[in-house]
């Protein structure tokens, strides 16, 4: 979920509507080619003063916030140098200031999978300036409006274990952990980390 440039960008026919809580005031739309550079932009790090550790039980697997002293900052590698295009066969929402606004503030970038009528929510990411005022929580609820559209009955996503300020906005948002792999990062700048595998129903 760590995508950072955006290719193609799909619309998906839904008007533009404004994000539930507080300030600043913005709207969520359909990606415009015009909003790429901003997407590439956007400032996707984080710092956090606790991570989660994964504790492994006779009944399955649990998570513990654990602190971090000094705490941790988090920075995304670039994967747009991988000869692929980004976003390819995604959708993407963004959410900007206002009615005919141009800065964008955040994006989700999601596909629903026909097989198992699956909505997989690729990447999620807010500026750091309009965190905590709902505008994450706007972005989910419009791919999760598309999933339910298009007829997906869960929704979907991964996330690293030191994200914890993310994975506390997932569990508030409805999903709970469904699995994980010690693996997914190895050979890449995260290795050590620890995928989360989230879900809820839509």
């Amino acid at each position: 979920m760590n995508g950072r440039e955006a290719g193609p960008l799909h619309t998906s026919g839904h008007p533009p509507q404004p994000a539930p809580h507080g300030p600043p005031p913005v709207v969520c739309r359909p990606a415009e080619p015009a909003d790429r550079a901003a997407i590439e932009a956007l400032d996707d790090s984080f710092r956090t003063d606790r991570v989660y550790e994964v504790l492994a039980g006779p009944d399955g697997f649990t998570l513990r916030e654990t602190p971090v002293d000094p705490p941790l900052l988090k920075v995304f590698p670039d994967e747009g140098d991988d000869g692929e295009a980004p976003f390819e066969g995604l959708r993407v929402e963004v959410a900007v200031d206002g009615p005919g606004g141009e800065a964008v503030r955040g994006y989700v970038a999601f596909r629903v999978e026909e097989w198992n009528r699956r909505l997989v929510v690729d990447t999620i990411a807010v500026a750091p300036a309009h965190r905590g005022a709902g505008v994450g929580q706007a972005l989910m609820e419009r791919a999760c409006a598309y999933g339910r559209s298009r007829g997906a009955r869960t929704a979907w996503l991964e996330v690293t274990n030191v994200n914890a300020p993310a994975v506390r906005a997932y569990r508030r948002m409805g999903f709970e952990l469904c699995g994980l792999d010690t693996t997914l990062y190895r050979g890449t700048a995260s290795e050590g980390e620890t995928a989360l595998f989230m879900s809820k129903p839509l």
